[in-house]
């Protein structure tokens, strides 16, 4: 037997593959005694701002934050506010104008502030970043702690877009100084309803 036939042979003798379960990661992450005031705090951080409301107040609460709001495009069922569909748009720079966009969050995270948005009834994805201001709106129910749990609600089986919104636009890149509305929405508010 050669040296290397040697080798070979050591390697297949020793090269045994142990049957070895993974860790548990049931009891994993962050939790929060109250998700939503530590959600709260969380997006304040990063210039935005949570409110809770009953599902009737929501036109109301959305008049007295932007009174002076012209150009309004949403996806939320009933919202009358709107005076602008962004879906009949068929070139995204078209929607360069918009002053608020009042778009549907799929739920919230409370260990950063972050809301998941899916594209489902948004042509454009560019919406939720090139209006002057946004505004997320999903049930006070719809909240995780941590992306942990996040990550389990989201289907990564079929193609389409999705991202986690935290606030309006932000940047600190220039001496460390955060600067909002630097290259997006200038306001951003994630309001509960129930």
């Amino acid at each position: 037997m050669t040296s290397k036939e040697l080798i070979l042979k050591n390697i297949k003798t020793n090269n045994v593959v142990q049957d070895t379960s993974l860790p548990d990661y049931s009891n994993f992450g962050l939790t929060f005694e109250d998700k939503h005031s530590h959600f709260s705090t969380m997006l304040e951080s990063v210039g935005g701002k949570a409110l809770f409301i009953k599902k009737e107040e929501l036109e109301e609460t959305i008049k007295s934050l932007y009174p002076d709001e012209k150009l309004i495009t949403s996806n939320i069922e009933g919202f009358s506010l709107a005076n602008f569909d962004a879906n009949e748009e068929a070139d995204p720079h078209n929607l360069k104008d918009i002053d608020l966009a009042v778009v549907k969050g799929e739920f919230a995270v409370a260990e950063n502030g972050a809301v998941w948005v899916k594209n489902r009834d948004n042509r454009h994805r560019s919406l939720y970043f090139i209006a002057q201001n946004i505004i997320l709106v999903l049930e006070k129910s719809a909240i995780v702690n941590n992306m942990h749990e996040a990550y389990e609600l989201i289907s990564f089986g079929e193609p389409s877009y999705g991202a986690f919104i935290s606030g309006p636009s932000k940047t600190a890149d220039i001496e460390q100084s955060l600067v909002i509305g630097a290259h997006g929405p200038k306001s951003g508010y994630v309001i509960f309803v129930e």
